[in-house]
C-alpha cells in the first residue's frame, strides 16, 4: 500500500490552506508568459497604500491597486504612473542584477504583461503560474485581485478562468523583497535578496476537472511495487484513473473517492532503479476520464540502518558540495536550464554524486536535470538562523513553504533529504518549532531522509574537542552539521588536533566547511583569502573527517563565489563570500583539485548490497 496515509495527509494540507492548482503546472498547454514586462518601481508602495497606509485592497476597492483598471485619474489623482511609458524588466530574472539603480534595492516593483489567449474550450479552466516571486506577490489579471503569496523560492498558482478575456489582457503583479522580523528567511541572511519575478511565467489551461496532485514513488519497505497517489480537482472528483508504465507494460487502475483521491498499488518485478551510475527513468502516465499527465519518473530507495546511508539497499558514500541559485559569471539568480547545466556540470566535474541546494528552493530545472544526470539532492527551505519561533504565522510560513516545495517535487528521485532548517540556535521553541516541520515532512512524503544543517559546540575546557548533541538530532534521519576549523575558529594548523564526541548513532553528514580565497591571489599557506590557504583547509579537513566512524559524506562550501551584502571586505570581498571553489570568473581554484581528488578516491563499487528490508504486510 501507498506510504501516505490518506487521512494525514489531507487533514495537513487543509491545515496548510491548499489551493487548486493542475498538477506538473509547466508541462501543460497554455502560454509562456517570459520576457519583457513593464515595471514600475515604487519604494514607497504608493500604488498599494493610500497617505493613512490603508492597503487599497482592504478599501473595497473594485480593482485592488490604483492603476490596475480603467478607472478615469480623477478617481484616483496618481497621474505619475504610467505602465506604458515605464522601461521593462526581463521575466524570469531578477531587477538587482537588471538595473544598476536597483542593485540594493528593498521595496515594491510593479511589473505588467499584456496578452491575448482564446482557450481551447470554452469548459477549461485557466491559471497563472509562477516559478516563484520574491518574497511576496499580488496578482491582479483586468482589474480583478487573484490572489496573494508569500515566499520567495516555491512555485504559486491562481485560477484566472473568471476574468480572462479573448484579446487585450493585463497582468499586473506587485511584487516585495523588504526582508521581515518574522518572515521565511528573517531579516538576516548570508545572501543577496534578490528581487522580482525570478522564475517562470505561464498561463496553463486544465480541464474543469484536472489532475491537482500526483505522488508516484516505490512503496516503503519494497524494491518492486510502486505506491500512486492522485488527486482531482473539479466538479468531477469520483472518475476512474490508470497509470501506465509503457516500457514495463504495467498498468493499474481505480476509481477516486468522493475527495478526488485514488490510491494504487502497482506491482513491478524487473523495474530498473533509478541510481547516480544508472539514472534511469520511466516515462510514467497518468489518465483521469478529463484529463492526462505524462513524466519521467526513476525509482529508488532511500533509507538509514545504523551508520549507513542505503540507497537501493547499497551503503553510499556522498560526495557532494553545496550551491547557491545564482549565477556567478552574470552575479545574478540562475533560472534558466542553461543555468542548472552550467552549475551541475560543475559539480559532476568535481566528481560529486550529491548537491545541497542552500539554503531555499532552488528552480524546478535543477531537480529535473539532476534527475537525468544521476546526481543527488538535498532540498531545504530558507528557515535560517533565527526566525521568530514563538510566531504561528512564522511556522504556517515556514510550513507552507515546505509543503510547497514537496509538492513540487515529490515526483524527484534525485532529491533524497528535505532539510528544514540551516545553524538554527537551540531553545525550545526552536526544537518545538523544527519538530513540526519534521513531522509535516513526514507526513507528506515518508520516502525520503530528513535532516537540517546543525550547529556544534566547543568544549568549554578544550577547544580543539567538538561536540555534536544538537537535541534536534532526536527527530532527524541523520547527524548534519557545519563546522569551520581553521577558517572561523583557528588557523588550519588546529585542524588535526581537533576530536569529536557525537551524541548519537546515527550517519553524519558534514553540511559545511570551508575557507575564503580570492580566484587567483597566490600567496603562503598562511595568508587568509589566499588559494593556497583554501587549499590548505581542505587538506586538513577532509582526513580529519575521515576518523568519525559514522563520517557518510560532506558537501563543503561552497561550489561558487556569490553575492552578500555582508562581506564588505574592500578589494577582497567586494560583496562578494569567496568560500567558492569556483570564482566570480568561472575559473577554478587551488582546492577544486583537492576535494576533486579526494571523490575520485571514493569512487570504488559500493559494498555488497544490504539485504532487502521485508514488504509491508
Amino acid at each position: 500500500m501507498p506510504s501516505l496515509p490518506t487521512a494525514s495527509f489531507l487533514l495537513l494540507m487543509s491545515a496548510l490552506t491548499l489551493r487548486a492548482a493542475p498538477a506538473n503546472a509547466f508541462l501543460r498547454p497554455g502560454l509562456n508568459l517570459n520576457g519583457q514586462w513593464r515595471q514600475i518601481v515604487d519604494p514607497y508602495d504608493t500604488g498599494f497604500y493610500d497617505y493613512r497606509m490603508h492597503a487599497y485592497d482592504e478599501a473595497a476597492q473594485p480593482s485592488g491597486g490604483f492603476f490596475l483598471d480603467q478607472r478615469p485619474l480623477a478617481e484616483t489623482d496618481l497621474i505619475e504612473y504610467s505602465f506604458d511609458a515605464s522601461p521593462t524588466l526581463a521575466v524570469p530574472g531578477d531587477w538587482n542584477s537588471q538595473e544598476e539603480r536597483l542593485f540594493y534595492y528593498e521595496g515594491t516593483v510593479w511589473y505588467r504583461r499584456q496578452f491575448d489567449y482564446t482557450p481551447s474550450s470554452s469548459n477549461s479552466r485557466l491559471f497563472l503560474c509562477f516559478g516563484a516571486a520574491n518574497y511576496e506577490a499580488d496578482v491582479y489579471l483586468n482589474g480583478h485581485k487573484l490572489g496573494h503569496h508569500v515566499g520567495g523560492f516555491t512555485p504559486f498558482s491562481f485560477e484566472a478562468t473568471a476574468v480572462l478575456k479573448p484579446k487585450g489582457n493585463s497582468l499586473v503583479v506587485r511584487v516585495n523583497n523588504q526582508r521581515h522580523r518574522d518572515g521565511v528567511p528573517t531579516v538576516m541572511t548570508d545572501w543577496w535578496n534578490y528581487g522580482g519575478l525570478t522564475r517562470d511565467v505561464r498561463l496553463v489551461e486544465a480541464p474543469a476537472t484536472f489532475i491537482a496532485d500526483n505522488a508516484i514513488h516505490l512503496a516503503s519497505g519494497t524494491r518492486d511495487h510502486i505506491a500512486i497517489r492522485v488527486r482531482l480537482d473539479g466538479a468531477r472528483p469520483v472518475q476512474k484513473v490508470t497509470v501506465t508504465i509503457p516500457e514495463l507494460s504495467l498498468t493499474a487502475g481505480t476509481t477516486t473517492g468522493p475527495d478526488g483521491v485514488a490510491l494504487l498499488d502497482l506491482a513491478a518485478p524487473g523495474i530498473a532503479l533509478w541510481s547516480p551510475e544508472h539514472p534511469k527513468l520511466y516515462t510514467v502516465s497518468v489518465a483521469a476520464e478529463t484529463d492526462g499527465l505524462t513524466d519521467d519518473i526513476g525509482f529508488r530507495t532511500i533509507e538509514v540502518r545504523g551508520h549507513e546511508i542505503l540507497l537501493n539497499g547499497q551503503p553510499v558514500f556522498l560526495r557532494g558540495i553545496c550551491v547557491h541559485e545564482e549565477n556567478p559569471l552574470r552575479g545574478g539568480r540562475a533560472y534558466s536550464l542553461a543555468d542548472a547545466s552550467q552549475l551541475l556540470g560543475w559539480a559532476r566535474d568535481l566528481n560529486c554524486n550529491f548537491l545541497r541546494l542552500a539554503h531555499y528552493p532552488h528552480n524546478e530545472h535543477m531537480a529535473r536535470l539532476a534527475d537525468k544526470l544521476g546526481l543527488l539532492l538535498w532540498e531545504e527551505i530558507p528557515v535560517y538562523w533565527a526566525v521568530a519561533w514563538d510566531n504561528p504565522d512564522t511556522l504556517a510560513n515556514a510550513r507552507a513553504q515546505l509543503s510547497e516545495l514537496i509538492g513540487r517535487d515529490q515526483n524527484r528521485a534525485s532529491v533524497i533529504i528535505w532539510s528544514v532548517a540551516n545553524e538554527t540556535p537551540v531553545s525550545e521553541a526552536r526544537t518545538r518549532f523544527l519538530r513540526t516541520l519534521i513531522d509535516d515532512a513526514r507526513t507528506l512524503d515518508g520516502t525520503r531522509l530528513v535532516s537540517a544543517a546543525m550547529e556544534v559546540r566547543t568544549d568549554p575546557a578544550d577547544s580543539a574537542h567538538k561536540i555534536v548533541d544538537d537535541p534536534l538530532g532526536e527527530f532527524t534521519d541523520l547527524q548534519s552539521f557545519n563546522e569551520y576549523v581553521g577558517w572561523y575558529d583557528g588557523m588550519p594548523e588546529k585542524i588535526n588536533r581537533v576530536r569529536w564526541t557525537i551524541a548519537r548513532d546515527k550517519p553524519v553528514i558534514i553540511s559545511e566547511f570551508g575557507a575564503d580565497a580570492v580566484q587567483g591571489m597566490h600567496a603562503s599557506a598562511s595568508t587568509r583569502f589566499s588559494e593556497e590557504f583554501q587549499e590548505e583547509v581542505y587538506r586538513q579537513t577532509l582526513p580529519m573527517l575521515d576518523k568519525i566512524p559514522q563520517f557518510r559524506g560532506c558537501t563543503p562550501w561552497i561550489l561558487c563565489d556569490f553575492r552578500s551584502p555582508r562581506r564588505v571586505l574592500p578589494k577582497i570581498q567586494d560583496g562578494w563570500n569567496r568560500k567558492g571553489l569556483i570564482g566570480e570568473n568561472g575559473l577554478k581554484k587551488k582546492a577544486f583539485e583537492v576535494l576533486k581528488a579526494y571523490y575520485a578516491d571514493h569512487l570504488r563499487p559500493p559494498e555488497a548490497a544490504a539485504p532487502p528490508p521485508p514488504k509491508q504486510p
